[in-house]
């Protein structure tokens, strides 16, 4: 088998070391021997037709507005992808330029691809800022828990066709008082987690790729992984939190 990850401008939305979920998928599917081609796009440069997984980190908001414009210019080639299945992972500016709209603590207004049904506001200059360990209940059984660390200034809601990715135990989540943390629909992720995100979450970094690697190949098991490292970090992870894991 082989997979094309595609990296969403590497070089404005990294916070947090979110390039890092390139390389725990590159890596896992390699030790699987899944052949892997990575193309990183910049803001002038057309998305692949053929990307089976696209990544897309966290920024600040001058970040957003440019990579807001670069995701309008290629947004119907994005859709068209997840339309056949391609799938998304998007971290915190990144899943807020997923939804319908990002308003940002100026006043200003980017519109979003519409590809989740989120709206996300920052309540304006002085508002509180959502930070620290997060430790969540994922809704997508496979996966389990999910831990990271959060840092946004914006309160991301979920319409009625977004599902919550996870339930918070520990951390605020999409806007601190609903419980929720990120969202899905179909094969598009958003979250609030960096960290980065994947390599101290390997159930979830490979839900993720049995799903990029289904429309060409069918339902997949993948093979287990030693992880040893990868679930050490998790639940490090977790006891930063103050959670105990098993």
């Amino acid at each position: 088998m082989d997979l094309h990850l595609v990296h969403l401008y590497p070089d404005l939305l990294n916070l947090y070391g979110d390039r890092g979920n390139l390389v725990a998928l590159r890596e896992r599917a390699q030790r699987r021997g899944i052949s892997v081609r990575v193309t990183q796009v910049r803001l002038i440069d057309p998305l692949p037709p053929d990307a089976d997984l696209f990544l897309l980190g966290g920024g600040e908001d001058r970040q957003q507005v440019l990579v807001a414009q670069a995701l309008h210019r290629w947004g119907e080639a994005l859709r068209s992808a997840v339309a056949r299945g391609a799938v998304v992972l998007a971290v915190c500016g990144g899943y807020q330029l997923l939804g319908h709209l990002y308003r940002a603590a100026d006043g200003r207004e980017l519109a979003g691809l519409g590809l989740l049904d989120v709206v996300t506001e920052h309540p304006g200059h002085g508002a509180r800022r959502l930070v620290g360990n997060v430790v969540a209940t994922c809704t997508l059984p496979e996966v389990g828990s999910l831990v990271g660390f959060e840092n946004h200034g914006g309160r991301t809601r979920l319409g009625a066709q977004a599902r919550p990715l996870a339930r918070v135990r520990v951390g605020y989540g999409n806007n601190g008082e609903d419980g929720t943390e990120g969202a899905w629909a179909g094969t598009v992720f958003g979250t609030y987690l960096h960290g980065p995100v994947l390599p101290k979450n390997p159930r979830f970094a490979d839900f993720l790729l049995a799903l990029a690697l289904r429309p060409r190949y069918g339902p997949v098991s993948l093979e287990p992984l030693d992880d040893r490292w990868e679930q050490a970090a998790h639940v490090a992870a977790a006891a930063r939190a103050g959670v105990r894991l098993g």
